[in-house]
């Protein structure tokens, strides 16, 4: 008897287990599905933060991956599972909206910034950013760490201010290319490149470097980082992080690291 009533509990807890995976979507069972965020990598301090914020206000999750734009870009055409994409640049956002990958719609400039020369701690003397300023020398024989400037945002923004500024084709030759802004900064930072062009806020997150000197802001394109929902994102939760990154709430914690919110 009692093998019998043993037998019917165990049908009993298998036929309700299967009526809740039926009538549960999947992934969904306990919780909603984590936002994913694709951001440039030189958002990462403050948008750590907001996103922290978000999270704990609405008890929503949410994973953020950070690299350069043009590899995010990409990695979202290969079909790269996002809900969010955050640039340093237009031109990786008109990239995907020319593959009809954002909803566009959802675009907005989010953010301003500033490129600036770094050095290496014991070079903290400033350094006057003019047209034709003498960079070979101050390299000595050392190398000017960027973003590679075929596709990285900053590197991008750094070789056109060199360019109008007369400089670029005497330290072409020179230019220590790295895979993201934030690695051009650590290049600097370890003391294994003199100097380098990076945004003011990578600048501002790193105490091994200093800043000695601003690049004017008619010496290359204005740095706008746009935001915009992913075509094939389905997550409902994604269009409230969107919101709250471009609330009053989140604004001063991307102005604490030195950007310039657009409203």
């Amino acid at each position: 008897m009692r093998s019998v009533l043993s037998r019917v509990k165990l049908l009993i807890a298998v036929l309700a287990a299967l009526w809740i995976s039926a009538t549960v979507p999947a992934g969904r069972a306990q919780a909603s599905e984590k936002v994913t965020v694709f951001a440039a990598a030189s958002l990462k301090n403050a948008l750590d933060k907001v996103t922290a914020v978000w999270e704990k206000e609405t008890g929503h999750e949410s994973v953020t991956s950070y690299a350069a734009s043009s590899a995010l870009a990409k990695q979202i055409e290969a079909g790269a599972p996002a809900d969010i994409f955050i640039s340093a640049d237009m031109d990786w956002m008109d990239y995907l909206a020319g593959k009809n990958l954002i909803k566009p719609d959802s675009r907005k400039n989010l953010l301003g910034n500033r490129i600036v020369l770094i050095a290496s701690r014991d070079r903290s003397d400033p350094v006057k950013i003019e047209k034709g300023f003498d960079l070979v020398t101050l390299l000595g024989g050392g190398r000017l760490a960027m973003g590679s400037v075929d596709s990285v945002p900053a590197g991008k923004y750094g070789k056109a201010a060199l360019e109008f500024l007369g400089v670029w084709r005497f330290v072409a030759d020179r230019v220590a290319g790295a895979e993201s802004v934030r690695a051009a900064l650590l290049l600097v930072s370890r003391g294994e490149a003199p100097y380098g062009i990076v945004y003011q806020t990578d600048a501002a997150a790193d105490k091994g470097v200093t800043v000695v000197g601003t690049f004017p802001e008619d010496s290359h394109p204005a740095i706008i980082y746009p935001i915009a929902l992913l075509d094939e994102s389905k997550n409902a939760d994604a269009a409230s992080l969107v919101d709250f990154i471009r609330s009053d709430r989140a604004a001063p914690f991307f102005e604490m690291q030195g950007f310039t919110v657009l409203r």
